[in-house]
């Protein structure tokens, strides 16, 4: 079937009702440094080797100064909704006084949407939290709930009247595991027991979150998840599967579903840590009712009991990343891959929504970030990434495979608007897109963008 039915037989099964959208965040794209505070990102980008190609925070896609460039691409592209995260610390630096620039450059990104015709959907965390809360102990500070609640009080003071949905958190187990458990991404603590209490205390702040944003009765309050399917290769890595899964997916869905946390995990996890962070009251905050989950999902994890010699690094896929898995297996992701070594396996996102689903009856499900990076290549003028237009393709068609098996779900957005900071990575993995120039800043479409407008269009 060539590339042109595939698109039209997709077409075809997408409720004119179905969001389609774009994603992006805002340490990988605005730019501006001097327009805001610090945030961990800045301090872990400063320290030599921490991001590959010694990537900062300017001048990214120098979003912030090329917003109207940026805002007339969305509505070429004729998307139903935009999914942006707000800089903590460009709105509120250093967790102190407001900032009216920030806070007006939201208000111009969110007016700039609704004149389009675009539903904004805003992220109040997306990793970059003010350098001045991690100086007391960030995600890992008994009180961080209540910074976070502050926080969010003023996003919705300010954007309660127009945003269309609300997500309190992006990928809480990156940054608790990536961050604070490895050395990965910033803060780059590196203390496994530090990983659970983390994420712990991030779904704490996600409840303080949800209740002042209920407070303000604003529209539609949810969160988003990296969630993914964990497949064992044989039964004897079953310990290993049911441990990696119960951290990358169950944590989360216990605690918002208000089964708290399971003892099965505190067993695998009584050597490092005794959980007794843990507060009932604070629980019940947790599993206040949301509106909507998100899940980010780009690969399945499988796991091995066999060793088949030295498997390809993919990036975030390491057993350290899983404090308390036990010994003795390995990491068993198969060809083909992105860039980032990740398993390109459609399937994998039917059976993680249908897994969701079930774990988290009654909620309706959006595919929050989905995309891949792959090595683009610019001739004359155009990218032809067929690599990414084929992910789309297959990633979409599977997620309307579980819509079609009775999973209330109700969007898809792609990730990501353009070429970006891909963190740790820099700007040596391109997920975008629109392709961005690093010297000029040009904005050049590749064909994916193409099939995301046609099947935006052409509902």
């Amino acid at each position: 079937m060539s590339e042109d039915t595939r698109a039209t037989e997709l077409l075809k099964r997408i409720p004119r009702e179905f969001t389609l959208g774009v994603a992006t965040a805002s340490w990988q794209i605005e730019g501006d440094s001097q327009g805001r505070g610090s945030s961990i990102w800045d301090d872990f980008a400063a320290v030599p080797g921490n991001i590959k190609d010694g990537t900062k925070a300017d001048p990214a896609c120098d979003h912030v100064n090329r917003l109207e460039e940026d805002l007339d691409i969305l509505a070429d592209l004729g998307v139903d909704a935009y999914r942006f995260s707000v800089s903590w610390p460009r709105v509120m630096p250093g967790h102190q006084a407001p900032s009216s620039s920030g806070i007006d450059f939201y208000n111009r990104l969110i007016d700039g949407l609704l004149a389009r015709d675009i539903k904004p959907v805003l992220t109040a965390y997306h990793w970059d939290l003010p350098s001045e809360l991690e100086a007391k102990g960030g995600w890992l500070n008994q009180d961080i709930h209540n910074y976070f609640a502050e926080y969010v009080d003023l996003l919705a003071k300010n954007y309660g009247d127009r945003v269309d949905r609300w997500a309190t958190f992006n990928e809480p187990w990156v940054s608790a595991y990536l961050g604070y458990a490895t050395k990965m991404h910033a803060p780059g603590l590196g203390v496994p027991a530090a990983g659970l209490e983390s994420a712990y205390r991030l779904m704490t702040a996600h409840g303080a979150g949800m209740t002042v944003l209920r407070d303000h009765k604003v529209s539609s309050p949810g969160i988003v998840l990296n969630l993914t399917t964990v497949i064992s290769e044989d039964q004897a890595a079953e310990p290993a599967r049911e441990h990696i899964d119960s951290l990358q997916n169950k944590f989360w869905l216990d605690l918002l579903a208000g089964r708290g946390v399971s003892e099965a995990l505190m067993a695998g996890t009584q050597d490092i840590t005794d959980w007794s962070f843990v507060d009932q009251d604070q629980l019940s905050s947790i599993a206040q009712p949301i509106d909507w989950l998100g899940i980010n999902y780009y690969t399945p994890i499988r796991v091995s009991s066999q060793a088949t010699g030295q498997e390809p690094s993919a990036q975030g896929q390491d057993f350290s990343l899983y404090p308390g898995t036990p010994t003795g297996f390995q990491m068993a992701s198969r060809d083909p891959r992105t860039e980032m070594g990740w398993e390109i396996y459609a399937p994998a996102m039917t059976s993680t929504l249908l897994q969701t689903s079930e774990r988290l009856p009654g909620v309706p499900l959006y595919i929050t970030e989905n995309g891949g990076a792959f090595d683009d290549q610019l001739v004359n003028g155009e990218i032809h990434d067929q690599d990414r237009v084929d992910y789309y393709l297959n990633h979409i068609a599977a997620a309307l495979d579980a819509k079609d098996q009775g999973v209330d779900l109700r969007g898809y957005f792609a990730w990501s608007l353009m070429d970006n900071i891909e963190w740790a990575e820099g700007l040596e993995k391109r997920f975008g897109i629109y392709y961005v120039d690093p010297t000029d800043q040009e904005r050049i479409a590749k064909d994916s963008a193409k099939l995301i407008q046609y099947l935006a269009k052409n509902r």
